[in-house]
């Protein structure tokens, strides 16, 4: 339950169009609903302005479809991140409109419509490598009411690639930069814009990349002052931080 549901109920007891008794049953899941494997968190919309999120990666198929329909029930957008196309289909039996984003391994449910932002979070991968972290930005972004616009495959191998989409960087509120290897790429797009750059590391490159821990470093180095960096492969995170910001300014 949101702030907007919330006020709408009480409005709808104020009118006599709910009994408080039937408001009571409403209510009664908050602060959290227990399924015994888990104690859902349909407070956190009232808290943060945004819905609990499920992790996938470690839950049975049966646990994320169970979550994901007791979220769905509380009207809000619902999002699974790390998810598997089996988990998709134990959730698909429970709420066909779900949707499985290959790529980005999320389920999503968009209960909410269209984007309430007004500014843009913009995308940007190093390579196609790249492209499941950047995805994963890109959904979560999406779900929690932003434009995006995706800036695919614009390493500094190429830098050229890169100048090419330099008034598409401009137009964004935000920027999420994903890169793996050696992780420059923040760095690059933080000195071609004056907005935050939520820096991403991916576990992308050979072996002296220690599955992104260089990127990472490389990251948290940055010259760019406007860069900020979250943990390997968080493109989740990333997303959320961006919405955050992207609220504010559109506000």
């Amino acid at each position: 339950m949101n702030p907007e549901q919330l006020q709408k109920l009480m409005e709808a007891v104020r009118e006599g169009m709910v009994s408080p008794e039937e408001a009571c049953g409403r209510l009664k899941t908050l602060p959290f609903e227990d399924l015994g494997f888990a104690k859902v968190d349909h407070h956190r919309s009232l808290r943060t302005g945004m819905p609990e999120v499920i992790y996938a990666k470690g839950k049975t198929s049966n646990q994320v479809a169970r979550i994901f329909l007791s979220l769905t029930a509380s009207g809000v957008n619902v999002l699974a991140t790390r998810a598997t196309r089996e988990q998709y289909e134990a959730v698909k039996q429970v709420e066909p409109r779900a949707e499985f984003h290959e790529i980005a391994a999320c389920i999503t449910l968009n209960q909410k419509g269209d984007p309430t932002q007004t500014g843009i979070i913009g995308v940007v991968c190093a390579g196609t490598s790249d492209l499941p972290v950047a995805e994963e930005a890109a959904v979560t972004a999406e779900l929690m009411g932003n434009r995006v616009e995706r800036i695919v495959d614009v390493g500094v191998a190429g830098l050229h690639r890169l100048l090419s989409q330099h008034s598409r960087l401009q137009e964004a509120s935000v920027l999420i930069v994903c890169a793996g290897m050696e992780g420059a790429l923040p760095s690059v797009v933080g000195g071609l814009v004056g907005v935050p750059v939520i820096a991403v590391p991916t576990s992308v490159g050979y072996g002296a990349s220690f599955s992104g821990l260089a990127a990472l470093l490389g990251m948290l180095n940055s010259c760019s002052p406007n860069v900020t960096v979250v943990n390997i492969d968080n493109g989740f995170g990333a997303a959320y931080v961006a919405t955050l910001i992207n609220r504010r300014q559109s506000s």
